[in-house]
């Protein structure tokens, strides 16, 4: 009975299974074979132009809201998806090979080559476990970017718009979670002018590693072409906050009592009209400033908070409404509106429509090309004829009064037709040179013109008469008007307009700091909320320059302090000046050191008074006085080759005494000591104030010398009269002159306190 109950179980259990894979196999078969290219009605190797065509022109066919047919909507989806395959090279390609398509499709591809049998007629897919994705795939369809339109498209248009893009792919699980609030998010923000993309980064790699992201989901935010991260938990009101993050601080001025003349009177400064918004919320909506970023080249745009005390006399000063959002927009009269919008719940239409119908001033000054261009576009047909009537004139007082009639006769006159501007004659020499023929006219002077192309040619007509803002130059000029009218071929003058400057080019540099201020802020965020591994680039880079930089400094400081240090005198040179300027003293100055060089016969005495004031300096420079032939009586000491270095301020002194190296064989040496003081130098250096230079005592080697040396020329000098000392005999004496600085330096002379220093009656007075 066991082996029974085994058995009809399995046989059970094979059965259901033989009716699942039959069951599957005659739905797989049943299902209508998906091509794109039968859908599109093109050829498999069609071009990418030819595939958009075909696509434009069955959307518009089938488009729901045209077409009426009931399967209008499923066809509308099916060339959809046909254009979204054969536009991506990557997708297409897997279709021609593998006959893979877009899973959000009920259909299924052809089964791999190499599998037979059953398989032929079964697919195992992610349908089998109804893991359907096609609602939301299909949403997220519309707003798919490609690396070309991304680049070509949407760059371009982040300048007017904020972007939402959201980084997701097929298998991205987590993106699931999200979806509802990205549903919501989006169609609450598409409503407000926030332009939307999805990138799959499984199909457009480079243009994710563009975007800088590198996990899914991400959602990014674009806006004049710079990238920003979304690093919050994914909230509504989160996205919410992190588009209005996006857009520039300072887009929107807040207008009170106090500064809402300033703001309106403004506009011959700007030279845009000004738009008011009345709210009762503190905070500026969301609309409003998306609206304002878009018209940042035309408008300027402020908001008054109704809810203040600060703002009740403007209210009062306009009769604004407060049970409804009122938008005022003022041109060149500032104490009434030129056009008035109130509503609750505005919309976006509503708002861009007014706003672009007033976006210029009756009568604007003409400061670069691109208004010249959007105020008198040139001519496309008979019918859309456009003329420009231009003031030319200056900005001084005196033009002021025909400037205002001119103004005053634009704002009765103006139409679609006859627009008006004016123009400064000194900031667009060239383009009034091309108008006036006559280069004696002086401003003010009008012109009648219309534009035939883009390279700026033009035909016109001067107002001969110039303008004052009489009633005669008004009618003069409205004859000339109703005439244009009538005959277009009064325009006789013709000319080649050259392209205007840029008035507004002086503010770059405020549009820079603008720009600047922004960035930092941005920076700022980014530091506190985004991640390490998109800031470590930018960090890296700031840590590098700042060291670089202070290593610099540091280095350069080092390096002056080291040229500061004296040079060394050269031995060979001494001779010089001791035997060629006996009567003479130089000096030379350096940033630390002030050398001088001291004449032996004029500041012997001086010399003896210093060493005298210092008792451990005096010990062992005298000669001896037991001299046995008595020669050494009354003699002095040989201060030739000593170098001192004066601190004026510690009151101390340190001495470097030069060594006699010459042999005793050497007759031709021998000279007498009271002619070598007579005829040597003593040179010397004052070290400044703040030399605290250490000092130790002579080595004995030198002052064992330095007495052989001493003892050698007091024998010579009994033996021989009293002569000039030689050349090389000096050489010799002066052997190790050049080893001062060097001492000096290390510390190795001793200091020699004084409690005074010797008075200038010390220094004997030159003979004559």
């Amino acid at each position: 009975m066991q082996k029974m109950g085994r058995h009809w179980r399995l046989c059970m259990c094979l059965a259901v299974w033989l009716t699942v894979v039959v069951l599957l196999s005659e739905s797989t078969l049943a299902a209508p074979e998906f091509d794109p290219y039968r859908v599109l009605g093109v050829g498999r190797k069609a071009s990418h132009p030819e595939i958009k065509k075909a696509y434009k022109q069955l959307a518009k066919e089938w488009h729901p809201d045209k077409n009426k047919d009931a399967g209008a909507e499923d066809m509308f989806i099916k060339i959809s998806k046909s254009y979204e395959i054969l536009s991506n090279e990557e997708r297409r390609s897997n279709f021609d090979r593998f006959g893979q398509m877009d899973e959000n499709q009920q259909h299924h591809s052809q089964p791999a080559q190499g599998f037979h049998g059953y398989q032929n007629s079964f697919y195992f897919d992610e349908s089998f476990f109804h893991f359907s994705r096609s609602g939301r795939d299909f949403a997220d369809s519309k707003y798919m970017l490609q690396f070309a339109q991304y680049n070509n498209d949407v760059v371009p248009d982040s300048f007017k718009r904020p972007y939402l893009i959201k980084i997701t792919s097929e298998w991205c699980f987590t993106c699931i979670h999200i979806e509802p609030v990205w549903k919501e998010t989006v169609h609450e923000l598409e409503a407000l002018g926030v332009g939307i993309g999805v990138v799959d980064i499984g199909y457009e790699r480079r243009l994710a590693n563009q975007l800088g992201a590198h996990r899914t989901p991400s959602i990014l935010g674009l806006i004049n072409g710079r990238v920003t991260v979304f690093h919050y938990a994914v909230v509504r009101e989160h996205l919410r906050q992190f588009v209005e993050n996006l857009l520039p601080q300072r887009q929107v001025e807040k207008v009170t009592d106090s500064s809402y003349l300033r703001f309106l009177e403004s506009w011959p400064e700007e030279n845009k009209p000004s738009v008011l918004l009345f709210d009762q919320v503190s905070d500026v909506p969301l609309l409003f400033k998306l609206t304002a970023f878009a018209f940042k080249d035309y408008m300027r745009f402020g908001y008054v908070d109704q809810g203040l005390t600060e703002t009740t006399e403007v209210q009062r000063q306009f009769n604004i409404n407060t049970y409804a959002p009122t938008m005022l927009l003022f041109k060149e009269n500032t104490e009434k509106p030129a056009d008035v919008i109130q509503a609750k719940g505005m919309k976006k239409q509503i708002i861009d429509e007014f706003v672009s119908n007033n976006r210029f001033l009756v009568a604007p000054r003409l400061v670069n090309q691109k208004l010249f261009d959007e105020l008198c576009p040139v001519k496309q047909f008979h019918r859309r004829r456009k003329y420009c009537v231009l003031l030319i004139t200056g900005d001084e007082d005196s033009f002021s009064a025909s400037n205002s009639a001119f103004l005053a006769f634009a704002s009765a006159s103006a139409s679609e037709v006859v627009r008006f501007a004016y123009v400064y004659q000194r900031n667009q020499q060239p383009l009034c040179d091309t108008l006036l023929k006559d280069k004696d006219t002086q401003p003010p002077q009008v012109v009648i013109m219309e534009r035939r192309s883009t390279s700026g040619k033009v035909v016109y007509k001067e107002v001969l008469g110039g303008w004052n803002g009489s009633e005669d130059d008004r009618r003069r000029l409205n004859e000339h008007l109703d005439l244009l009218q009538r005959d277009p071929t009064c325009l006789s003058l013709g000319a080649t307009l050259p392209e205007l400057n840029n008035e507004l080019a002086s503010m770059f540099l405020i549009q820079w700091m603008n720009t600047a201020y922004d960035y930092i802020g941005q920076l700022y965020t980014d530091l506190l909320y985004s991640n390490w591994r998109e800031m470590m680039p930018i960090m890296s880079l700031i840590f590098s320059a700042l060291f670089i930089l202070f290593g610099t400094v540091i280095i350069q400081a080092f390096s002056e302090s080291g040229d500061e240090k004296p040079s060394k005198p050269k031995g060979k040179e001494q001779p010089k000046t001791a035997e060629g300027s006996a009567g003479a003293e130089s000096t030379s100055r350096s940033q630390s050191l002030h050398y001088s060089f001291l004449n032996v016969s004029k500041h012997q005495q001086w010399m003896d008074s210093l060493l005298e004031s210092a008792p451990d300096a005096v010990l062992g420079d005298r000669p001896d006085e037991d001299d046995e032939d008595g020669s050494g009586a009354g003699s002095k000491a040989d201060y030739t080759g000593y170098v001192l270095a004066l601190n004026g301020h510690k009151k101390y002194f340190c001495r470097f005494r030069p060594v006699f190296t010459g042999e005793e064989a050497e007759q031709s040496r021998s000279s007498d000591e009271d002619a070598a003081l007579a005829a040597g130098g003593v040179s010397g250096a004052s070290a400044g104030t703040a030399n605290g230079t250490r000092s130790r005592s002579s080595s004995s080697s030198s002052s064992r010398s330095s007495q052989r040396s001493r003892s050698r020329s007091r024998s010579s000098s009994t033996t021989r009269g009293r002569q000039r000392p030689t050349t090389l005999q000096i050489h010799h004496k002066l052997d190790r002159l050049n080893l001062w600085m060097e001492r000096l330096l290390e510390g190795t002379l001793p200091r020699h306190y004084i409690p005074t220093w010797p008075g200038l009656d010390k220094i004997t007075p030159d003979k004559k």
